[in-house]
């Protein structure tokens, strides 16, 4: 599987007693490796956490701080500049005799296929949440991603020592359908946060110091015993209890267990077969363990490193039958790599000099060998090869989200145009969610990305890594264009070239599909006579023909979405080619949807603002001059509000800017597309009048 490069790491300081032979290093067994990425909300740890795991594995002798400037995964400069994630960062340590291939992922919207490219290789997850804040908007968009990729998850509940540190689990239960498996219970909440009780063990782990020079290393491990807090041992006796019969429910085998040999005293089953029973219920997806601490305060990390490597799937357990060849590779470590021969199944490595590659590509050593692993994952190799529907030949593709913001792009100087197009195809190498076309009428070279902050990195990587100062123009929404009714056209194109003559009719008829969401794509139906009376190079060219003119819709020339095309004949007469075919069915297209006359569909996006309750006011003044209709506000048990709203994307440029002057940099918020709606006739009037010019 091609990837493109995770950031490389600057350099990090190890441990003098950590040095392992290259042997060691490079081929550790594979049952006992662990590729696994951190997935969140903006602000909820993770970066920090990723710091603290680093540190007690002995990768670095010093915790990195994001306000500082100074954590191992977040070193480009506009991440230490801005303190978020943006761009994907893979390092590896070792826990405990395992090998943890880690991968840092943004929590920012705009970063989305970040997280996406990073799932679809990885074999599980760390969903880390803001324990006073619950499960935020992006928390739901990661999730989606890691179930959508059938990736085994651990939760862990962050900012535990908070003041309004609060978390329910249920609302992973309600707002992530997930089956959350509590596995820990808190000494105590908030300031004094000093430890968790694991009820898998009955072992109450605490660590002393509440100051932040105390570096977390040392823990005390003690069993619960009568002296214990006679409150503490009830709730650890529930907690124990609902886990047992929790996971008996989900685990048929630990089932039996209990009622073969602990049915007297469910209590007194080994804390290794409740564990185990815990690793095949993460691994079948029946449930999700729950862990809490503070990496911040530097509480709570090691416990999860250590369910990481117990619950979690090692890559022999994911499924993955294909033998890739390269032939140079290499493992990163930090800034440094190990150049090696081979490597064995489940590592995690780099290769150099794939100029043709991108971001999904899935990499074979040739076509015979592709061909046969197809064959052994369709049952058809007889050599004793995997057989079966998990054994996939190709991991599936990325899926990208169409972009919703434009503008142009240009460089200081003619003679730095092809500088800029190199750099630009660099960037798109790396990230698949940028997109660079060519205006057809002015040739001016368009910029298309996920969102404002997207598109202000990539201009700024330019500047810094390429050293060219590019101007960008106003930056601009992606509409779509939909149809008002049916039309319908008929076209014939007569034309001779040299001495062969091409003669094609097309009769078609558009009609507008019933649902204009954001999903609600085109469709192309051909009366039931044409499949069998065209051949396959015509059918080839009517759906291109049809769907070139999805592309350009006839008020603005926006993308069309929600139509279904009816074909009801194509007659050609012997001779005419197929781009001749495809060029009359896109003439007669155009005309159709002229015909059926066409309207504007906006981006309108979901926001979620958490603001405190002196500034709400101003901030849902400020959502009503932005055309923004207000569903819900949630209250929190810091008193801050959470305003859930849904507004469209023209309205929302300079938004973080403005939020942050209304409500003195306090209040955060968080964007996601939610669909595309039809624009009122007056709304419509004054775009396109704007787009001609006339405004």
């Amino acid at each position: 599987m091609v990837h493109r490069p995770f950031k490389a790491l600057p350099h990090a300081t190890r441990q003098p007693n950590d040095v392992k032979t290259i042997r060691t290093v490079v081929n550790p067994d594979i049952s006992k490796i662990r590729n696994i990425g951190i997935m969140a909300h903006i602000d909820a740890g993770k970066t920090t956490t990723t710091e603290r795991m680093l540190y007690y594995s002995g990768y670095t002798r010093a915790l990195g701080d994001v306000d500082d400037g100074d954590t191992v995964t977040d070193f480009m400069a506009q991440e230490r500049e801005r303190g978020i994630t943006i761009q994907s960062a893979a390092v590896t340590f070792d826990w405990r005799s395992h090998r943890i291939n880690l991968i840092d992922t943004p929590g920012h919207v705009d970063f989305t296929l970040e997280v996406e490219r990073a799932l679809r290789v990885l074999d599980g997850a760390v969903a880390v949440f803001d324990a006073s804040a619950g499960v935020e908007a992006q928390t739901v968009t990661v999730w989606r991603q890691a179930e959508k990729h059938h990736i085994p998850c651990i939760c862990f509940l962050n900012k535990m020592d908070k003041p309004t540190a609060n978390f329910s689990i249920e609302s992973i239960r309600h707002k992530l359908k997930a089956n959350p498996v509590l596995l820990q219970v808190s000494l105590s909440y908030q300031a004094s946060f000093t430890g968790v009780v694991d009820l898998l063990t009955n072992q109450k782990l605490t660590w002393g110091s509440k100051s932040t020079r105390d570096d977390g290393r040392a823990f005390e491990s003690k069993a619960l015993d009568g002296s214990d807090d006679a409150d503490l041992l009830h709730a650890v006796r529930e907690g124990r209890t609902a886990l047992i019969e929790q996971v008996a429910d989900l685990d048929d085998e630990f089932a039996d267990l209990l009622l073969t040999d602990f049915s007297d005293n469910f209590d007194a089953v080994p804390s290794i077969k409740l564990q185990e029973a815990v690793r095949r219920v993460t691994l079948a997806r029946k449930g999700v363990p729950v862990l809490c601490g503070s990496s911040l305060r530097n509480k709570g990390v090691q416990p999860l490193l250590d369910a990481i490597t117990a619950f979690l799937p090692s890559p022999q357990e994911r499924h993955h039958h294909l033998v890739e060849r390269i032939s140079r590779l290499m493992v990163p470590f930090a800034d440094q790599y190990v150049e090696t021969s081979s490597l064995s199944a489940g590592n995690i490595a780099l290769t150099v000099g794939l100029k043709q590659t991108v971001t999904g590509d899935t990499i074979v050593s040739s076509k015979a060998s592709a061909a046969a692993a197809a064959r052994r994952a369709h049952g058809d190799d007889d050599g004793g090869g995997v057989k079966g529907k998990n054994a996939d030949v190709v991991l599936s593709g990325v899926e990208v989200p169409d972009p919703v913001f434009f503008c142009t792009i240009e460089p200081p100087t003619m003679a730095k145009q092809a500088d800029l197009e190199n750099a630009l195809k660099c960037l798109q190498r790396e990230d698949p969610s940028l997109k660079v076309r060519a205006d057809p009428d002015s040739g001016q070279t368009i910029l298309c990305g996920m969102g404002e902050l997207h598109i202000e990195i990539i201009h700024d990587r330019i500047r810094r890594e390429y050293n060219i100062d590019t101007h960008l123009g106003p930056l601009q929404v992606a509409y779509r264009e939909t149809i008002l009714q049916h039309g319908s056209a008929t076209d014939t194109l007569d034309r001779s070239i040299g001495e062969r003559r091409h003669v094609v009719t097309v009769e078609l008829t558009v009609t507008p599909l019933d649902s204009q969401s954001e999903v609600a794509s085109c469709e192309l139906t051909l009366a039931d006579d044409l499949e069998d009376k065209l051949s396959a190079d015509v059918r080839a060219a009517v759906h291109n023909g049809v769907h070139s003119s999805y592309l350009q819709g006839p008020l603005l020339g926006y993308p069309v979405q929600g139509v279904s095309t009816f074909i009801h004949s194509v007659v050609t007469e012997s001779g005419t080619s197929s781009a001749m075919v495809s060029a009359c069915v896109s003439r007669c297209m155009q005309k159709a949807l002229r015909t059926a006359g066409g309207k504007l569909l906006e981006p309108v996006m979901s926001l979620e603002v958490t603001v405190g309750e002196e500034d709400l006011g101003s901030v849902l003044g400020d959502l009503a001059q932005r055309r923004g209709t207000v569903q819900d506000i949630q209250s929190r048990h810091d008193d801050d509000k959470v305003l859930v709203a849904t507004v469209p994307l023209a309205e929302m440029k300079g938004y973080s800017t403005v939020l942050r002057t209304l409500t003195s940099g306090t209040a955060t918020f968080s964007l996601e597309l939610d669909t595309y709606q039809a624009m009122s006739p007056q709304e419509q009037s004054v775009l396109l009048k704007k787009m001609s010019g006339v405004l």
